[in-house]
């Protein structure tokens, strides 16, 4: 027979230390960055419960998780639902309203913006001034734009929101990793770092977290927040023309992130001279500023002076924007053919022209993809509004907050 055991004295268990106690924390962290991305990518208001199923997380560990998130002002719950079962009602959980906020910034050729959005995707602060930038100071430029979002952010601030942080959205080829700008053909820029010229901070002095993207890339992302497919070409449409290729709902970046630039494509090689110093570019026969001065319009006219002539039947109008979306298509086809994309997103202006110029493109592309008879490929205008890029930003501030809450909560 086994020994009697002797009685010891209860010992309780020592805290966890070192590796352990990294392991602990790690995991608490991946959990309520589950949970918090299991209400947020919700379609509808889910309940403590719900998250439980969709995460495999026990119910108790769910509802510590959801207090922090409750408290920290990420989550926000909704007024309890009777069940029609016995039981307590469920209490429906969204992201919280005006508490945390992303900021998105923008550089473009005729305007900077400033644009706040809060977890639920509201609008809660915006500031757009017009203006030609066309061979600007970037010192001055950035200068400007540093007072409209400090100005946004006291305004935020004032109303007892937070700032997460701010995405800076700029026309050209953007090293995202290194924060900086190469070049910018349409605003005369290259080699400019604008973080530091920004120091963007909050009330209290704190720095900013700022990062640095491609105009049409954030205006890609914005388009996540509609009903798209996971996977897509956007083409934003400005004085330049940019794009931005999704993956599964990700950017696809390439080796340095400078893809997209389907503006500088050759549409003809004896062509204009484009501000790149190439020939023949497609911004040359599809660029805003092209189409302008196609109707007959000055080059500081809104997009919706061109809208008005074809509207009301301008031989001129209506002939450069068949000229820009035959020079559009061809090279959009050209992009179906080597990547084998099935949904191509018009933003920026060919949103607004979509109704003139969207048969245009996709009779084109029909014509010259070699799949389409297989796999038509669908063109539709983007739904995420003007400025989109100002919206992207701001939403990916806030995807970053959702992936990381622990900081905070």
């Amino acid at each position: 027979m086994p020994a009697t055991p002797t009685t010891a004295p209860t010992a309780h268990p020592a805290p966890p230390t070192g590796a352990a106690a990294s392991r602990q924390h790690t995991l608490r962290e991946r959990n309520l960055s589950l949970v918090a991305s299991a209400v947020y990518e919700a379609t509808t208001p889910p309940s403590r419960a719900d998250v439980a199923a969709a995460t495999g997380l026990t119910r108790a560990t769910v509802s510590t998780l959801v207090d922090r998130l409750v408290a920290g002002g990420l989550l926000a719950e909704l007024p309890p639902v009777v069940a029609q079962r016995a039981g307590r009602p469920a209490v429906p959980l969204q992201p919280a309203r005006r508490t945390l906020v992303g900021l998105g910034l923008e550089v473009n050729v005729d305007y900077l913006g400033v644009r706040a959005l809060d977890l639920v995707g509201d609008v809660v602060a915006e500031r757009v001034v017009t203006g030609s930038l066309h061979d600007s100071d970037p010192g001055e430029v950035l200068a400007r734009l540093r007072d409209l979002a400090a100005g946004a952010i006291a305004e935020l601030e004032g109303a007892g929101m937070r700032v997460a942080g701010a995405r800076l959205a700029m026309p050209g080829l953007v090293d995202a990793r290194g924060a900086r700008l190469e070049v910018a053909p349409n605003l005369g820029w290259s080699s400019v770092e604008p973080v530091p010229a920004l120091d963007l901070r909050a009330g209290d002095g704190s720095p900013l977290d700022v990062e640095v993207a491609n105009e049409a890339k954030l205006a890609a992302l914005a388009e996540l927040a509609g009903d798209v497919p996971s996977s897509f070409l956007y083409v934003s449409g400005d004085v330049g023309v940019g794009a931005g290729i999704v993956v599964d709902r990700q950017l696809f970046l390439g080796q340095r992130g400078w893809n997209g630039e389907i503006g500088h494509v050759v549409v003809d090689p004896a062509g204009p001279r484009c501000s790149c110093g190439a020939t023949g570019c497609l911004e040359q026969y599809a660029g805003k500023e092209v189409l302008l001065r196609g109707a007959g319009l000055p080059a500081s006219a809104p997009v919706e002076a061109v809208v008005d002539l074809l509207r009301a039947g301008d031989d001129a109008a209506l002939a450069t924007v068949e000229r820009a979306g035959r020079a559009l298509g061809s090279a959009l086809a050209t992009f179906v053919n080597l990547v084998d994309v099935s949904t191509i997103v018009l933003g920026g202006t060919y949103a607004e022209l979509f109704g003139w110029v969207g048969h245009v493109v996709a009779g084109v592309v029909e014509e010259r993809a070699l799949a389409a008879p297989f796999a038509p490929v669908d063109v539709r205008p983007a739904a995420a509004g003007p400025h989109a890029a100002l919206t992207g930003g701001a939403r990916e501030v806030l995807r970053s907050v959702v992936a990381d809450p622990a900081v905070w909560v």
